[in-house]
């Protein structure tokens, strides 16, 4: 497991531990906590990780798309497990049985864990049910800042490059950032470096990308790419793991 920072870590000082579990799915875990981000782990051939092995107290999802919620109700249940998403998200799957809260962009929620914000995302969000021919719209697709262990995180969940990521970047100071760039639906390498510049993360890890063969990019060039504008980052494989001290 890999330590980021420089400084040593003193006694009692929270830590924070991030696994990467593949395409957009992020465990964060601190002091007894842990929550996870986009569970897409049945549904992706290289996660490393069963289901069932997985245990949170906390699912945040950023939109509606089936490679970013396809375990969140099982996963829920599984581990009596509370979701946090858009109204309309968090509607829709509570009526599948499951505990949820309901937000929306721009909005902040303190739980047990810390501090979750909801940021905007340039992308689409909803539900094909295609036995049906319907797509249900599933709200706004979103981010999110999130404040756990001392540290902050930025999950982008599924977006273009949008100008407001320089606010983001200016209101926050973000120790670490998920960007996806895997083009086609999302922000590319080039837009992604970009976003990184702008979000002013202390370090950088590509997300999005090899899950299928549209989205295919070079993860280790995206952050050598990174490395000459002064910005530090690592192409996680899943199952992976960072510690922020």
């Amino acid at each position: 497991m890999e330590m980021l920072g420089q400084h040593s870590r003193k006694a009692g000082e929270p830590m924070l531990e991030i696994r990467f579990h593949g395409h957009s799915t992020v465990q964060l875990s601190s002091e007894g906590h842990s929550i996870i981000i986009d569970p897409f782990i049945t549904g992706n051939g290289q996660a490393t990780t069963k289901l069932a092995d997985i245990q949170v107290s906390y699912i945040l999802l950023t939109h509606g798309h089936q490679d970013h919620i396809l375990d969140a109700v099982e996963l829920a249940k599984q581990n009596e497990a509370t979701i946090v998403t858009t109204h309309e998200l968090a509607t829709y799957l509570g009526w599948q049985g499951v505990q949820t809260i309901g937000m929306n962009l721009g909005g902040s929620l303190e739980l047990p864990f810390g501090k979750v914000k909801m940021t905007q995302a340039f992308h689409s969000s909803g539900v094909i049910l295609d036995d049906q021919k319907q797509i249900v719209y599933m709200g706004m697709p979103g981010g999110f800042i999130i404040e756990m262990g001392g540290k902050t995180v930025y999950h982008a969940g599924d977006t273009g490059l949008f100008g407001d990521m320089k606010m983001l970047g200016e209101l926050h100071k973000i120790d670490l950032a998920f960007l996806p760039i895997g083009d086609l639906f999302t922000m590319g390498p080039e837009d992604a470096a970009l976003a990184a510049q702008w979000v002013r993360a202390d370090y950088v890890v590509p997300i999005h990308y090899n899950t299928f063969p549209p989205i295919v990019q070079d993860g280790d060039a995206f952050v050598a790419g990174l490395a000459k504008k002064d910005i530090q980052g690592k192409a996680l494989k899943p199952g992976e793991e960072l510690r922020l001290p």
